[in-house]
């Protein structure tokens, strides 16, 4: 038998005080751990507050709850941080919710996440109360970011705070038993928003050819028939984008065979909560205007009930394989930022959609569809946005907080807190006056989120960049970093790597430290803010400036002048009557140099017969990526001098033997691998880890080409994953450069 002493022991009851960090707001995390509570007996409470959740669990199992609440996470939760502390026991039998307490905010909101399939059984099961419903949502899904305003993440912050709950509502909300126990977000047809127009009328207008603008859940899209080719033509002509690919969704996993052919890799990646835009290879069955000159096509599923009820509409069984696709893109027109209010929509969309489709629940911050593909085995961004952002990346250790301002085309902004890096969503161009607005909205919108005073700004070194200028009017001291120096150390940042750093930035342009045009860089970053350039790319002259980038024709003649061979030129490109006069210009008029790896595939583009304007940035690039079957290497292409390399002899080769568009792409793709990987190389410490930055590494074929290169050599390829290799990752290398400066100085 047991003593007394022993038996005391046994049953005396012990509490603990845990302080938990990271995404435990918002996604359930309250009724996971009443529920915790419930399965081993024990008393306590649990609430929100401004740090992230606070719990106090006591009775005899406290160590089986501690362990079950580490390994047993709500699907969108995740833990950065718990504190246990012992307390004084209270005699508390019962465990309770407890309502929020405010202060300095320390959290963070989760992202928005796709509809989970248990509330798509609510929408489409005729006894639920949710049945058809819109705006159904759970613990485990919807809208977070998107709709809230401030922290602490509960109603009241939201724009659901304008819908109050009806007693159904109420009492799921209340019910720890509910999947939408404390669901913020909850609502159904009697106490939640409205869509403007039922599933039935939305489809009927597509199916007639008609464009549809539909507000969701970051904004609004512009939805056609996408196996309707005057529907398209439509869209392209009446949103102004001329070649630029569309995207197109479908109903479910099963229909995404019938237009593209995916691996397991991409299924998984398309089904992921975020549901991004995925570009898989495509099967070529929908009209070319889709996306023209594409190998692949960007794809995403269904994501918002709204979606989900619209290909139901459509003759959509659940789960069943539909062939209707729809394209949707977003209604941002003129380049200006993603519609978000019914009033703007209505104001600027009547001249581009037939019909416009709003609800009255307000949108509080854009956020554009998150793109991706898989590279080198892992699954890398386009553009990050709805569904990952304001997810942070992890920095290592803590730093002081910074505010880094990005660079100008495809701008985002980052804010540093603690050991954590906020990159916002996409932004955009800043040329254009509402997207800088936009901008602007973004970094308030944070830093109000994060309650953070940054200790500087952090910015490009281009005096003209409205982000530099933005980052000079923000009050916080300024520091300023070169643009490939920023793509090196983001690509670094987000792999966890300290101190010195050697990489590569492959880009279309940047100011160098001496005033000249940079982009096809070789730097060893020292790890105190600053770098060495130890090679580039071997110049072209940039004809023209910005046009050269939008006009390759002038990067071709640039490749003659380079050969010197000007006067070839004009013979050469006998079908484009403005190139004599152009390289007449030309030789009468120096052009400043560029070391830039993307002018380099416009000047390749122009001489292999994609000499037109590009309609958007990389357009030509794109055109021969999507023509490669297999890159292979010109004998001799390439020449390594003085730590920098030269491909004149491909360029040469180009304008002598005159291939055809498929066999140049190839050659160029392999013999720039081989000539880039071997000039890395050349440049590096062997074994080195190398990281690989800039908007040319958005290229498939040389991302993967040239990591496979360095590694057979040796070294350790450091490839972008959690933030887009091109500028919408730059303002991450920032702050990176930025807490190096501060912690240092």
């Amino acid at each position: 038998m047991m003593d007394a002493a022993a038996a005391e022991a046994k049953t005396e009851m012990t509490r603990l005080r845990l302080r938990l960090r990271g995404a435990v707001q918002g996604v359930g995390f309250r009724p996971f751990a009443f529920g915790l509570a419930a399965r081993y007996g024990l008393g306590g409470f649990v609430r929100n507050d401004a740090q992230g959740v606070m719990l106090e669990i006591e009775g005899e199992e406290t160590a089986h709850y501690v362990a079950a609440l580490r390994r047993e996470l709500p699907p969108l939760a995740r833990l950065d941080a718990m504190e246990i502390e012992p307390v004084a026991p209270r005699g508390d039998r019962l465990f309770v919710i407890e309502a929020t307490r405010a202060g300095s905010a320390r959290t963070r909101i989760p992202a928005d996440a796709a509809t989970c399939e248990k509330c798509l059984d609510d929408v489409f099961d005729p006894s639920s109360r949710f049945h058809l419903y819109p705006f159904v949502n759970c613990t485990h899904c919807g809208p977070r970011y998107t709709l809230t305003r401030r922290l602490p993440y509960d109603r009241a912050q939201t724009s659901m705070a304008g819908f109050p709950l009806c007693a159904d509502c109420a009492r799921d909300y209340a019910d720890p038993a509910n999947r939408r126990f404390h669901a913020e977000p909850i609502a159904c047809s009697h106490c939640g928003p409205r869509l403007s127009h039922q599933p039935t009328e939305i489809v009927a207008a597509l199916r007639a050819g008609q464009i549809v603008a539909l507000k969701g859940i970051g904004g609004f899209h512009l939805l056609c028939d996408a196996s309707n080719a005057g529907s398209v033509a439509r869209l392209r002509a009446r949103k102004n984008r001329e070649a630029k690919p569309f995207a197109i969704m479908v109903a479910n996993e099963a229909s995404v065979a019938l237009f593209v052919n995916p691996c397991a890799d991409e299924l998984d990646l398309l089904r992921s909560p975020a549901h991004p835009i995925v570009l898989i290879e495509s099967r070529r069955n929908l009209p070319g205007a889709v996306a023209p000159d594409m190998a692949r096509l960007g794809v995403m599923l269904a994501y918002a009930p709204v979606h989900h009820l619209l290909f139901h509409a459509a003759g959509g069984a659940r789960g069943a394989a539909l062939d209707f696709a729809l394209v949707a893109t977003s209604a941002n027109p003129g380049g200006a930022p993603l519609i978000k209010d019914n009033a703007e929509a209505r104001e600027k969309l009547a001249r581009i959609a037939d019909l416009i489709v709003t609800h009255d629940r307000d949108i509080v911050v854009r956020a554009d569809d998150s793109v991706m593909q898989f590279v080198d085995g892992a699954p890398s961004f386009l553009r990050r946005a709805r569904g990952f952002v304001p997810e942070p990346i992890d920095l290592g250790a803590d730093g002081p907080s910074v505010l880094a301002c990005g660079g100008h085309l495809k701008a985002t902004l980052t804010v540093t807190r603690g050991r954590e890096a906020f990159v916002s969503q996409h932004v955009g161009d800043l040329s254009d006056a509402e997207t800088f607005r936009f901008y602007g909205e973004s970094a308030a919108h944070l830093l109000r989120l994060l309650d953070v005073k940054p200790e500087a700004a952090a910015c490009d070194l281009h005096p003209d960049y409205l982000s530099t200028r933005f980052a000079e009017q923000s009050g916080a001291p300024v520091l300023r970093f070169q643009h490939h120096g920023a793509h090196v150390a983001a690509v670094g940042a987000e792999h966890g790597a300290k101190g010195a750093l050697f990489g590569a930035a492959l880009d279309g342009h940047g100011l160098g430290e001496d005033g000249g045009n940079w982009g096809g860089e070789a730097l060893r970053l020292d790890g105190r803010g600053g770098f060495a350039r130890l090679g580039h790319v071997a110049p072209l002259a940039l004809f023209g400036g910005d046009r050269a980038a939008r006009e390759p024709l002038r990067m071709g003649i640039a490749a003659f002048a380079a050969l010197g061979r000007l006067d070839e030129a004009a013979s050469y490109f006998a079908g484009k009557p403005e190139a004599a006069q152009l390289a007449k210009i030309f030789a009468a008029r120096p052009a400043p140099a560029t070391t830039s790896l993307g002018r380099l595939f416009d000047a390749a583009s122009a001489l292999l017969g994609f000499a037109e304007r590009q309609d958007f940035e990389g357009q030509a690039a794109m055109r021969l990526e999507a023509l490669v079957r297999a890159p292979r290497a010109l004998e001799g292409g390439y020449n390594l001098r003085d730590g920098n390399v030269d491909f004149a002899p491909l360029l040469a080769h180009f304008i002598d033997a005159r291939p055809d568009a498929g066999e140049g792409a190839e050659l160029l793709h392999g013999t720039l691998i081989e000539g880039l990987g071997a000039w890395i190389a050349a440049s590096a410490k062997p074994g080195e880890k190398i990281a690989l930055g800039g908007g040319c590494l958005m290229n498939r074929i040389l991302a993967e080409g040239l990591a496979g290169f360095l590694r057979d050599k040796g070294f350790t390829p450091l490839l972008a994953q959690k933030i887009p290799p091109n500028d919408g990752g730059l303002s991450l290398g920032q702050a990176a450069l930025a807490r190096a400066v501060l912690t240092v100085g």
